[in-house]
């Protein structure tokens, strides 16, 4: 059995070479061949490979897992046709997206003097629930909104409210639905034009969904008529080719790396690599030693909390360095979610 994997996907090699008999890594960028997955049983992928025709048309392969959230780079009508199945992991970095969203706040929070602030979240699925936990958590008060869920809901009591009431009442909005083009609840620009100019609080715009989910054109109009006060921007809508107006002007602008904890990392590999187990009925032999082989390392010795909950929050984990960083090398975009340094979501 032969496995393709992206040679970004972290804690995974190891083990992988323990489950199947023939693994080879690629760059998950580079792999537009038809002929480096040819003879593959199964791909294991991140959001860099398109997963379509063009790739797959041919092929041996019978199984493809993305080590991510979304999936909206799967060509999922072309799978169902050439009868190839596919899953990604979801919920696997929730808790490493809240860490960036709570921390941005933070961060932002500090400099307006410790304001208390109504966050609207539109999205509430393993992201968005993780996202209200540790929003609540350090005193903000909670809106939702899931367009799609609450119609699942029916007439029962709903939590949600309408993304006009989001923009009208909300100091912070933060974005976590997948990216879709079609049904009836699409998301691409769903905040467009139309949602800024419905804004009333000039609240701060948090995007970690996927690029296209926030018009940038939109939100940079609306930054300049001062509808909005803050931008923080990690998913962008042509990475790595990214706005350098909107770069300049955000307050925190990262790499696509809200995810990007080692627990999350952990997660995902974890979770892609028994999805591909369970499809081609293999059985992991240790359970304890595939956990151990795929754990996220340690912290630093030198790292230890201080007490302060604030404190110890941003020691983990302060985006403003990962927002200097690309700020200084926007040319270095791939390079940074490649290279990235450990995180970790909390205290061993």
């Amino acid at each position: 059995m032969k496995v393709v994997i992206d040679d970004k996907i972290p804690y995974i090699r190891a083990a992988a070479e323990l489950l199947f008999d023939k693994v080879v890594y690629l760059d998950g960028i580079s792999f537009k061949n038809n002929a480096d997955v040819a003879d593959a049983d199964a791909l294991i992928i991140r959001t860099r490979t398109r997963c379509d025709e063009s790739l797959l048309s041919g092929s041996n392969v019978r199984f493809v897992t993305t080590a991510t959230i979304g999936f909206d780079h799967i060509d999922t009508a072309f799978m169902r046709r050439a009868g190839i199945e596919w899953t990604n992991c979801p919920g696997c970095n929730a808790t490493s997206v809240a860490q960036y969203v709570r921390n941005v706040v933070l961060c932002l929070r500090e400099r307006s003097k410790g304001e208390s602030y109504k966050v609207g979240i539109v999205g509430y699925g393993h992201v968005g629930r993780a996202v209200r936990r540790e929003l609540e958590a350090i005193g903000c008060e909670v809106l939702l909104n899931d367009p799609p869920l609450q119609r699942q809901m029916g007439t029962r009591e709903s939590p949600f409210v309408s993304l006009q009431t989001v923009a009208e009442q909300c100091d912070v909005i933060t974005f976590h639905t997948p990216l879709t083009k079609d049904g009836l609840f699409p998301t691409f620009h769903l905040a467009n034009r139309d949602f800024f100019e419905q804004l009333k609080q000039k609240p701060i715009i948090i995007n970690s969904a996927r690029g296209g989910v926030v018009d940038e054109k939109a939100l940079l109009q609306a930054y300049g008529e001062e509808k909005v006060s803050a931008m923080v921007i990690d998913t962008w809508e042509k990475e790595p080719n990214i706005n350098l107006q909107l770069l300049q002007k955000a307050a925190i602008a990262t790499p696509h790396i809200a995810g990007y904890s080692a627990d999350g990392k952990s997660n995902a590999t974890r979770m892609a690599l028994k999805a591909v187990c369970k499809f081609f009925g293999i059985v992991i032999p240790d359970e304890q030693q595939f956990l151990k082989l795929t754990a996220a390392p340690p912290l630093p010795s030198h790292l230890f909390p201080s007490g302060d909950m604030v404190t110890d929050a941003l020691l983990l984990y302060n985006p403003m360095e990962d927002s200097r960083r690309l700020k200084n090398c926007p040319e270095d975009f791939e390079r940074l979610r490649g290279n990235y340094p450990l995180r970790r979501e909390h205290w061993e």
